[in-house]
C-alpha cells in the first residue's frame, strides 16, 4: 500500500510513495542517472530507443538542427509506423494476441487480434488506393469511437497517405474548415454515432460540410446506427459494400516512408484565428510514443490498457492507436459516455474486462466523483495497477479521490502534461516517482523543461512563469501545415531558442513542476498572479463543490477580480450564505487576495469535447463580447 508522508525526510509537502512491488517491476528502476544521460547525450539516448523498433534503412543522422526551429529527426531513415505497429507482430506470438477490445454504448462487443486487425487495415488500405489515394495525400476522417476509426488511420499510414482526424461531434463549420485546409479528396464518416442513448448525425453534418467544400470526390460511410441517410450516387459509398469487393484484398504492402514524411495533420483550435494543422512525422513520433508509453505506464504483455480518450484527439492518436500497437499491447475502447446509462458504466467494464491501467481526464474523474463512492465500491477494481490523467491539471481533491476510491491506495497516478504539438508525454511521473497530488512531477527523459520570466530567465523557486522546453525532442510538431511562419511565431518567437508552451507553471524546491494553466488562464489581481486552476482547486476542496471554473474580469481598483462558477454535489442548492462560505474558504486556502468577487452556481460548464473548461467563453459572455470560435464546444 502506498505510504503518505507529509513534511518528512527531504521532500516537502504531501507525498505518496509508490509501493515496493510497483517500483520493483517497473521498466525504469532509477530516474536521475538516466535523465542526466538523456540530457548530456540526447542523440545517443534517442538512437538507443529507436533501435528497439524496425527500420527499412537506418538513419544517417539522429538530429538535424541546422534549420532550427525546423528540427528533423532520424534523417535518412526509412520506416513506416504501421510496419512497427502491425507487420512485425505478425511473425511473433502476438499474431493471435488481442490488439483491441471494443464496446459500443448500446452494449455490442467486438474483438480483434493483431492478425484480424491487420486484415481489416489492409482491406481498407486497398479500398483507399482504389479511390485514387496516394502517398502524400491527406484523408479526412470523421467517425465515432469505433474500430473503423482505428482501421482508417492505420490504412492511411500504411499506404503513405496522411490522415486528418476530425472529432466525431465537431460542427459543420469545423469539419468544412479542416477539409478545406487539408484539401482532402476522400472523407471517411459514418451514418451516426451513439452518445448518451442518442444518435449523433455524422452523415448529415458531413453532407453539409461537403456542400461547402467541393474538394471531396469520394465519401466512405460506415454503418453504425443504421438510420436512413442521404447517399449521393457516384460520391457516397457504404464501407461494408466496399470491403466486400475483390479490390479489398487482405494483403497490402506497407509503403516505406522517410522518417520525416508526414504521418498526420491534427487541427487544434487557438483562442483566436483559424484552427492550425499540427504536423507529425513517421520516424520521430513513432520513437517518442513508443518510449513514453513503455516507460510511463510500464506496459506489459499481460496488461489491458484503457486510454478513455477519443482517437479524434492527440491523446487518442498517441495512446489509443499508435503507442499501444507499437508495444504489442491489448487496448480497450468504449464508444459512449462515462455515466450512461448509470454512473457505474466505467467501473462495471473495468471489472468485467480486467482493465489493468486506466488513463483519463480530470474532468471525467470529477464528474464521476460527484456521484459518490457507492457506485465504484459496487465493483471489483482489483485488476487496476496504474492510473493516469491527461488534459489539464488535476485538483488535489480529485487526485485523492481517484487514488483512494478507484486505486484503493495501491495504484500510482501518472499525472501527465503534454500537448497536441508535443506528440507525447513531456512532464510526467514514472511508476517509481514519489507523487504530489496536483503536480505533473518531473520532465520525461530528454526533455529539459524550465519556468522563465518575460526575459527568458529562470524564475525563483515557487514563482510562476512561462513553461518552456529548452531542447528538441523526436515527437515534436515539425510545422503548422502550410503555414511555417505561424509555427515560428506561435512557438518560437518569444524566446527564440526555447519552445514556448503557452502554459504557466511553477517549480518547487524538489524540482517538481506544477502546471497552473494557459497563460490566458492566469489572473493578475492587485499585482499578484493567480492561476485559475489554483482558485478552482480551492473551491473543489470544499465538500459541497463538485466542479468549478474561475475567470478574471476587469476591476477598477484591483485591475482584475476573480469571478467563479461552481457546480454543487448532487442534492445541494446554492445560496448567498453558501457563496459567502465558499469565498471565505478560497481565502483560507490561498489567501485573501484570491477571494472571488462573485460565485455563481451553475448546473454545467462550457467545455471542449476533450473536457477542458472554456474559460474564455465564460469571460466573453460575462463581458458581453463576441464568443469567437466555439467549434470545440461540447454542448
Amino acid at each position: 500500500m502506498s505510504q503518505e508522508i507529509s513534511n518528512l525526510g527531504e521532500m516537502e509537502g504531501e507525498v505518496y510513495w509508490p509501493a515496493p512491488e510497483v517500483t520493483a517491476a517497473a521498466h525504469v528502476k532509477e530516474y536521475e542517472a538516466l535523465y542526466k544521460q538523456s540530457l548530456e547525450d540526447p542523440e545517443g539516448f534517442w538512437a538507443e530507443r529507436a533501435e528497439e523498433l524496425e527500420w527499412y534503412e537506418k538513419w544517417d543522422e539522429v538530429l538535424d538542427d541546422s534549420d532550427a526551429p525546423f528540427f528533423k529527426w532520424f534523417v535518412g531513415g526509412k520506416t513506416n509506423i504501421v510496419h512497427n505497429a502491425l507487420d512485425r507482430h505478425l511473425t511473433t506470438y502476438r499474431r493471435n494476441k488481442l490488439a483491441l477490445i471494443w464496446i459500443g454504448e448500446p452494449g455490442e462487443h467486438r474483438t480483434f487480434s493483431y492478425f484480424a486487425l491487420n486484415r481489416n487495415v489492409s482491406r481498407f488500405a486497398n479500398v483507399l488506393k482504389s479511390m485514387g489515394v496516394k502517398k502524400g495525400d491527406i484523408v479526412t476522417i470523421y467517425l465515432p469511437r469505433i474500430p473503423e476509426q482505428m482501421f482508417a488511420m492505420l490504412a492511411c499510414a500504411k499506404i503513405g497517405a496522411a490522415h486528418s482526424v476530425v472529432y466525431g461531434g465537431f460542427s459543420v463549420e469545423s469539419l468544412a474548415e479542416r477539409v478545406e485546409d487539408a484539401q482532402s479528396h476522400v472523407l471517411i464518416t459514418a451514418d451516426g454515432g451513439w452518445l448518451r442513448g442518442k444518435i449523433v448525425p455524422l452523415k448529415d453534418i458531413a453532407d453539409e460540410a461537403m456542400a461547402r467544400q467541393p474538394t471531396i470526390e469520394s465519401c466512405i460511410v460506415v454503418r453504425r446506427t443504421c438510420q436512413d441517410v442521404y447517399m449521393e450516387p457516384g460520391r457516397d459509398y457504404w464501407y461494408d459494400d466496399l470491403v466486400g469487393l475483390p479490390i479489398a484484398n487482405t494483403k497490402c504492402a506497407t509503403e516505406p516512408m522517410d522518417a520525416e514524411d508526414t504521418l498526420f495533420v491534427l487541427y487544434t483550435s487557438g483562442t483566436t484565428g483559424r484552427p492550425k494543422g499540427v504536423v507529425h512525422t513517421h520516424g520521430g513520433y513513432m520513437v517518442f510514443t513508443h518510449t513514453t508509453l513503455k516507460y510511463v505506464f510500464d506496459i506489459r504483455d499481460e496488461d489491458r490498457w484503457w486510454c478513455a480518450a477519443d482517437p479524434g484527439w492527440i491523446t487518442g492518436h498517441s495512446y489509443i492507436v499508435y503507442g499501444p500497437l507499437l508495444l504489442g499491447a491489448t487496448s480497450f475502447m468504449y464508444e459512449g459516455a462515462p455515466n450512461y446509462p448509470y454512473p457505474n458504466r466505467w467501473w462495471q467494464m473495468i471489472e468485467k474486462y480486467g482493465i489493468s491501467i486506466l488513463y483519463t481526464a480530470p474532468t471525467a474523474i470529477r464528474g464521476l466523483m460527484r456521484f459518490g463512492e457507492a457506485w465504484p465500491n459496487r465493483h471489483d477494481l482489483s485488476s487496476l495497477r496504474l492510473l493516469g490523467t491527461v488534459g489539464e491539471p488535476i485538483n488535489p481533491e480529485a487526485w485523492r479521490w481517484y487514488h483512494t476510491v478507484i486505486g484503493k491506495e495501491r495504484c500510482p497516478i501518472m499525472d501527465t502534461w503534454w500537448q497536441t504539438e508535443t506528440g507525447g508525454f513531456m512532464i510526467t511521473p514514472l511508476p517509481i516517482t514519489p507523487l504530489k497530488p496536483g503536480s505533473a512531477t518531473r520532465p520525461f527523459f530528454g526533455i529539459e523543461a524550465d519556468v522563465v520570466d518575460d526575459d527568458g530567465q529562470p524564475v525563483k523557486e515557487d514563482e510562476e512563469g512561462y513553461l518552456v522546453i529548452k531542447t528538441p525532442w523526436p515527437g515534436m510538431l515539425r510545422t503548422v501545415y502550410k503555414d511555417p511562419d505561424r509555427y515560428r511565431e506561435q512557438y518560437w518567437d518569444k524566446f527564440e531558442t526555447m519552445y514556448q508552451t503557452g502554459d504557466s507553471a511553477r517549480k518547487d524546491k524538489d524540482g517538481y513542476l506544477w502546471i497552473i494553466g494557459r497563460m490566458d488562464d492566469v489572473i493578475k489581481v492587485s499585482g499578484y498572479r493567480l492561476g485559475t486552476a489554483e482558485v478552482e482547486s480551492a473551491l473543489v476542496s470544499h465538500p459541497d463543490v463538485s466542479e468549478a471554473a474561475a475567470i478574471g474580469l476587469p476591476h477598477e481598483l484591483k485591475g482584475n477580480a476573480i469571478h467563479a462558477y461552481a457546480i454543487l454535489r448532487d442534492g445541494l442548492e446554492g445560496s448567498d450564505a453558501l457563496a459567502e462560505e465558499l469565498r471565505n474558504h478560497v481565502g483560507h486556502e490561498i489567501g485573501p487576495i484570491a477571494k472571488p468577487e462573485t460565485i455563481t452556481f451553475v448546473d454545467t460548464l462550457p467545455k471542449t469535447r476533450s473536457g477542458k473548461i472554456m474559460r474564455r467563453l465564460l469571460k466573453a459572455r460575462a463581458l458581453g463580447l463576441p464568443e469567437g470560435d466555439i467549434s470545440t464546444l461540447e454542448d
